[in-house]
């Protein structure tokens, strides 16, 4: 039987059908600099050039054997949409810095309006045809993936974060208008990338960690728009949420998404005991303490414990900090390959 390729290994996890070797991939940025090189666009044009875009992350997979490739690498796709400027930090030669909203709004919920041309707006095309290039890149060879940022995190892009907070306490009905327009915004630009080809969609939900809002607020407050948003979605999903989330992770699993995603603050065997050995769960590799700062070793090291302690794929908690070591990378690989 010939061996299964990456994308295969992929797609057959998403369908529940758990890989040995355990997979290693990600839904969340993970460019190179060893890849931004090779196209010889600067990290900062490269957000706003298809073709660079689509070199850069198929690198990740050609160099270093990472099960999947994904575009794009910024956070700022839906807020530039919905008519947000974006600084692009141009003209700082070779240095890593990502897009940020220039012009956030006062939060509420006439501030954030869903155009009816969304899908013409902004970068989404742009990242649709680097998505459409990384196909007729690698075929059916390795599995392509992208993101969107769930409702309460695409608020923040588009509101001012500390009002955003303060509104989600003292005005529940507004603040529910608000995430039931930025989860529509989710939803159809989620739809223009699977269409464009990415096999999976993450969702981005990186506002809502327990370190900032109450289970109970998560509850009440977020969980009901995921739930529509991947109810919406009839295409492999992950629900991503950074920081803290061991209590609820239950709630996460309940959401909806295919799988769920953990960062490294989570002891991925107490989410496993929590989650039981349905759910699946990827995570939780450090992005930048372990795989950027650590040794070779180190990256083998936690890579073993984070599948023997039950995941069912290798990610890393967050976007990969593109300066990480090439020999960081292989070792990731290797690790994974030899557990």
């Amino acid at each position: 039987m010939a061996e299964k390729t990456a994308r295969e290994r992929v797609l057959a996890l998403f369908a529940g059908e758990r890989q040995h070797p355990t997979p290693v991939f990600s839904g969340m940025g993970s460019v190179t600099i060893h890849g931004i090189r090779e196209t010889g666009v600067p990290f900062a044009r490269t957000h706003a050039d298809a073709a660079a875009m689509a070199q850069a992350a198929e690198s990740s997979w050609r160099l270093f054997g990472y099960e999947a490739v994904v575009v794009p690498f910024d956070l700022g796709i839906e807020a530039e949409a919905l008519g947000r400027e974006l600084n692009f930090y141009d003209g700082r030669g070779e240095d890593i810095l990502y897009p940020t909203v220039r012009n956030k709004q006062e939060a509420k919920s006439e501030n954030l309006q869903v155009p009816d041309d969304l899908e013409s707006r902004g970068r989404i095309p742009l990242v649709a045809e680097a998505i459409r290039r990384v196909r007729e890149m690698v075929g059916d060879r390795v599995a392509i993936g992208s993101y969107v940022l769930g409702p309460f995190t695409l608020a923040g892009q588009v509101l001012e974060l500390d009002q955003l907070l303060k509104m989600s306490a003292k005005d529940p009905v507004d603040t529910g208008i608000v995430l039931e327009r930025a989860g529509v915004v989710a939803e159809r630009v989620a739809k223009v990338f699977h269409a464009a080809g990415a096999d999976f969609i993450a969702v981005r939900e990186m506002g809502a960690a327990s370190d900032v809002l109450s289970p109970r607020m998560f509850r009440n407050l977020i969980q009901p728009h995921l739930r529509r948003l991947f109810a919406a979605l009839n295409f492999p999903t992950v629900l991503h949420i950074c920081g803290t989330t061991q209590n609820i992770v239950g709630l996460m699993a309940e959401s909806g998404a295919t799988a769920i995603s953990v960062d490294q603050k989570n002891d991925m065997a107490a989410t496993r005991a929590t989650l039981g050995p349905d759910v699946l769960v990827f995570g939780n590799l450090d992005p930048y303490k372990v795989l950027v700062q650590g040794s070779p070793e180190d990256v083998r090291e936690a890579v073993t414990r984070c599948i023997q302690a039950g995941a069912d794929a290798v990610w890393p908690g967050c976007d990969i900090w593109p300066s990480v070591p090439a020999e960081n990378m292989h070792a990731m690989m290797a690790a994974a390959r030899e557990s």
